[in-house]
Order: structure tokens, then C-alpha cells, then sequence
């Protein structure tokens, strides 16, 4: 193979001069004349690819707006609204008036059953439970047995009566025939008041004998002896039970049952003193309990307590409740509420108050765009409306919508 130095390249004669460019210029001389024409080209391109962005740019830049006004500002103790401000707009102003005011008091009350119709079956003495008569919510007359008892006390009290009974028997039979004999002029006089003595002293031995027996509800003889019979004092239910049947009763300040008639209960309320002027007997109570929400009932006040609790400063107020259905139980929790007569009072919307951390306050309408914040004192409420007890005249005029913006 053939190499060539690259000074002896074919097509150039040897010994030409070096001194003539060999680029692509002097190779290629229609390249050469198109490069000036693409240079153009690709600076055109350029621009063009670079002009949309910096157009774009520049028609993004917005002129200098003009500042806008500051919704609201202070001057003092006011808050202004200032011409221009979008808040004017929004703002609602109202003036306040009197106007009549149905309040309704709430006081706290437990259930209670009347006291004449909650009677505790306390045995009198101790001995054993032989048989109970009613169970738990077994319903009861007045005068059914309810319990059987075997009781050496009631044993030695019968025995005390018939002794004492013997004794007068005996008495009365040595009185007769002292008479007789004395009557006849054949006993002497001091025999004859000694034995009317011994009758008067066995008549009173028996009659304390029988007493005895009655106070403790016996009968003269019941079975045996020792055999007791409780009776029921009132017709209701057994409400509670506390013995066994065959057990042995030694507490004779226990009961063993306890028996109630609830077709009636009262509901006692703790009323604030400060409300006792609007409660007064026979006044119509509204009752709303926690087991039945959804159950509103009434009643009538029946007493209004004498004393005031010192520590609560409220008043046992008595209300009496018709319970046909037995829904009411003793130890339920309540809230009784009574009606106090209309009075005239500063109403405002509720939506007009602001609620802040320690207090509530209004925006008071001072002219002129000014508002002036104001702490008040709230009462009750009733339909919308919010009774104030301070800080607010009838006549002034109060943000009613749209406070919230201005704090």
C-alpha cells in the first residue's frame, strides 16, 4: 500500500506553499457562502423562540395599583370604618328597645315519694322470718300480712296478758263475794276494800298487759304463741326487701320491706332565693326529667319552704305530681319550671353578641362609622333574643350583624 505524507497529498503539486487556509471555507465554497445566512437564520430563531416569554414578561407587569384603605381603624377606643371600606356593606346596625320579657325559672329537684304513702315494715321485736307473705313489686291492701314471725318476746308479752287476764278473773271473783258477804253484814268493811283494791290493781296490770300487745301490733293469740303477724298500713307496692324467709330479725330499727304507693310523688326543688318571689302554692310547675327526655309533665306547688339553706341560698320548694304509670321513681333527678309573670326588659339579637374570654360584649353605634366595643351583662333569652341586664339603654343602636369583622 501506497502512504502519502500529508505534504504529498494527491491534487496538490509538491512544493506548493502552506500559507493558503485549508478549512472549510477554502474546501467547501458553498458552505462557506451559506454560513452568514444560516448565522441570521439561528438569530432569528432565537428571537423568536426568546420574544413570546419577555413579551409575556413584560405585559405581565402590572401598572402601580393604587393602595387600597384599611378595612377598619382605631381612634381611641372606637373603631371606624372608613369611607370605602367593603365593610360597610356588611355591617347591620339596629336600634334596641324595651320589650316584654316571659321568663320561665329552672331550679335542680329529686323525686321523692309523699311520706304518708312510704311506709318502712319495721318488726317491733326480734325473731325469725317464718314465711314472707309479698315479694319485690308485689302489690299490696291495707291490712294484708306481709310477714310471719316467731318471736320469744311476743311469747312472754301473751303470757304476761293472760297472767294479768287470770289475775283479774281471780280479782273480780274475791270482789263479788266480799260484796255478798258484806252486803249480808257478814264480812267486815276492810275485807270488802281489800278486795276491791286487788280488783282495781289486776284490772290495770291487765289493761297495761293489753296495751303492750297492741303497741307491737300483736293480736291477743295468733297460732302459737310466739306467732307474729306484720300487717301492711297502706295499699301500694313492696318496694324494697331486705330479709329471707327462715332468716333470723335482730335489728329491730331495720325493715325488713318497705311498702309505697306512688300513684302520687313529689318532686322537691332547690329554688334560689333570689327567685322565691315568682313561686308561690297552687302555681303550675313545668318538669322535665333526665330518664325521660322527651316526657314534659306539671305539677302544682303544694309547700314553699320556711327556712333558707345557708349554704346554697336557695328554698325546698314541694311540688305534687300525678304518677299513674309509675315512671316516677324516688331518687330521680329533675328540673322544675316556673312561670314568672312578663316583664319589660333591653332586648337585643342574640347574633349581636360577642363572646370574648373573660366577658361579652356589643359594638355600639356611635355616628358617623364609629363603633364603640362594650362589655354587657346577659340575662335570659327567649326566641332569638338576648335580655341585657347592663351596659346597654333602650334606644341606643348596636351592631346586629357583622360585629365579628370589626374586632
Amino acid at each position: 500500500m501506497t502512504r502519502f505524507l500529508a505534504s504529498e497529498r494527491p491534487g496538490r503539486p509538491h512544493g506548493q506553499p502552506h500559507g493558503r487556509p485549508h478549512g472549510l471555507h477554502q474546501r467547501h465554497p458553498l458552505l462557506a457562502a451559506a454560513w452568514p445566512v444560516g448565522g441570521l437564520l439561528i438569530s432569528v430563531a432565537m428571537a423568536a423562540c426568546n420574544g413570546p416569554s419577555e413579551t409575556q414578561a413584560a405585559a405581565a407587569t402590572p401598572a402601580t395599583a393604587a393602595p387600597q384603605p384599611a378595612p377598619v381603624r382605631r381612634e381611641g377606643n372606637l373603631i371606624v370604618v372608613p369611607e370605602g371600606s367593603p365593610l360597610r356593606e356588611r355591617l347591620q346596625v339596629a336600634e334596641i328597645a324595651l320589650q316584654p320579657l316571659q321568663t320561665r325559672l329552672s331550679a335542680p329537684a329529686t323525686i321523692e315519694a309523699e311520706p304518708e304513702k312510704l311506709v318502712r315494715i319495721t318488726p317491733p321485736v326480734a325473731g325469725r322470718l317464718v314465711r314472707l307473705h309479698h315479694q319485690l313489686g308485689d302489690a299490696v291492701k291495707a291490712g294484708d300480712a306481709l310477714i310471719t314471725m316467731d318471736s320469744s318476746e311476743i311469747s312472754s308479752v301473751r303470757a304476761e296478758h293472760a297472767k294479768a287476764q287470770a289475775a283479774l278473773l281471780h280479782a273480780r271473783q274475791v270482789f263479788d263475794r266480799q260484796k255478798l258477804l258484806f252486803d249480808a253484814e257478814i264480812a267486815a268493811r276492810k275485807d270488802y276494800e281489800a278486795a276491791q283494791q286487788a280488783l282495781a290493781a289486776a284490772g290495770a296490770d291487765a289493761r297495761a298487759a293489753s296495751d303492750h300487745l297492741s303497741q307491737l301490733g300483736a293480736a291477743v293469740q295468733e297460732g302459737s304463741r310466739g306467732s307474729y303477724v306484720v300487717k301492711s298500713p297502706i295499699s301500694g307496692r313492696v318496694v324494697e326487701m331486705a330479709g329471707s324467709q327462715g332468716g333470723y330479725w335482730n335489728d329491730v330499727n331495720a325493715s325488713v320491706m318497705t311498702v309505697a304507693d306512688l300513684r302520687k310523688v313529689w318532686l322537691s326543688a332547690s329554688v334560689s332565693e333570689r327567685d322565691l318571689a315568682h313561686v308561690d302554692v297552687g302555681q303550675q310547675a313545668h318538669i322535665a326529667l333526665a330518664a325521660y327526655p322527651d316526657l314534659q309533665l306539671q305539677g302544682r306547688v303544694q309547700y314553699v319552704g320556711e327556712l333558707v339553706d345557708t349554704a346554697t341560698r336557695s328554698v325546698k320548694v314541694r311540688v305534687a305530681v300525678d304518677n299513674p304509670e309509675g315512671r316516677l321513681r324516688p331518687g330521680m333527678f329533675a328540673r322544675v319550671g316556673f312561670d314568672a309573670p312578663a316583664r319589660q326588659a333591653v332586648m337585643v339579637p342574640a347574633a349581636a353578641l360577642l363572646q370574648g374570654q373573660v366577658s361579652t360584649r356589643v359594638f355600639v353605634d356611635k355616628g358617623g362609622w364609629r363603633f364603640e366595643p362594650r362589655d354587657v351583662q346577659v340575662g335570659a333569652q327567649q326566641d332569638g333574643q338576648a335580655e341585657i341586664l347592663s351596659g346597654l339603654a333602650a334606644g341606643e343602636r348596636v351592631v346586629v350583624n357583622g360585629g365579628v369583622l370589626l374586632q
